[in-house]
């Protein structure tokens, strides 16, 4: 339903400081195109691309390509799934904006707007290696019915390393939380060493953040806010 995954497009108001701290963090640039008239760059640790967008919107969303896009909004009406931004005009990029159940900003887009070429990336920067994007969700079997009308598929539930529903696809991993665990999304990565991890984080710079995900362990897990607002939460490997 939705295409293929293109980013995670996050909102920034410094995309200088934003590009920097994921520099910092061994992510790679990758060349864009002018779709965008605002200022916007792309960062990658080989397995997940963050979309930095200089300008207002929800952040962060999930980007997706979908081809022939205004012959695809029909079968969002037939879905019931009502868009809550449409801009399918001869002069723009065309692009839809829907929510999934839990809040969730999901955006479509025509074609892509950056190149898939960059340096080989084994999908692992100093926060580890980049697991899933872990959503927070009130209702997880409404959140599952439209994940996997979407494509993606859902795995058992699983309480280890913390309480999750675990969906995969081709090209992204999602997983959902309860709200009252926390109450944003995260980037999850997983870290062979997270002693080492962290120490190389205060060695660039990079503080830890004060605050963890409620009932989590500080000995086997660590939390890093970006310049604009993103969650990195990094768990030690089988823990």
């Amino acid at each position: 339903m939705f295409g293929r995954f293109l980013e995670l497009a996050i909102a920034t108001h410094d995309i200088a400081a934003s590009v920097q701290f994921y520099e910092r963090l061994g992510f790679v640039q990758l060349p864009t195109t002018d779709a965008w008239s605002y200022r916007y760059g792309v960062l990658s640790d080989g397995r997940i691309h963050l979309g930095l967008h200089e300008c207002p919107m929800p952040s962060p969303s999930l980007s997706f390509v979908r081809p022939e896009l205004a012959r695809a909004a029909a079968g969002f009406a037939a879905a019931q799934i009502e868009p809550e931004l449409t801009r399918l005009g001869e002069e723009e990029l065309h692009q839809l904006r829907v929510r999934d159940p839990g809040g969730q900003a999901i955006t479509l887009l025509e074609a892509r707007t950056y190149s898939p070429a960059g340096p080989p990336m084994g999908g692992a920067s100093v926060c580890g290696y980049f697991a899933h994007l872990s959503l927070p969700q009130t209702d997880f079997e409404l959140a599952r019915v439209f994940w996997e009308r979407a494509g993606f598929v859902a795995l058992p539930e699983l309480d280890e390393p913390y309480a999750h529903l675990p969906l995969t696809s081709d090209r992204l991993d999602l997983a959902f939380h309860r709200r009252r665990w926390f109450d944003a999304p995260l980037l999850v990565f997983e870290c062979e060493d997270l002693t080492e991890q962290c120490i190389r984080m205060h060695s660039l710079g990079i503080a830890l953040s004060s605050e963890l995900p409620r009932g989590a362990d500080r000995a086997s897990s660590a939390l890093i806010e970006a310049p604009e607002g993103t969650l990195l939460w990094m768990l030690q490997a089988g823990a």
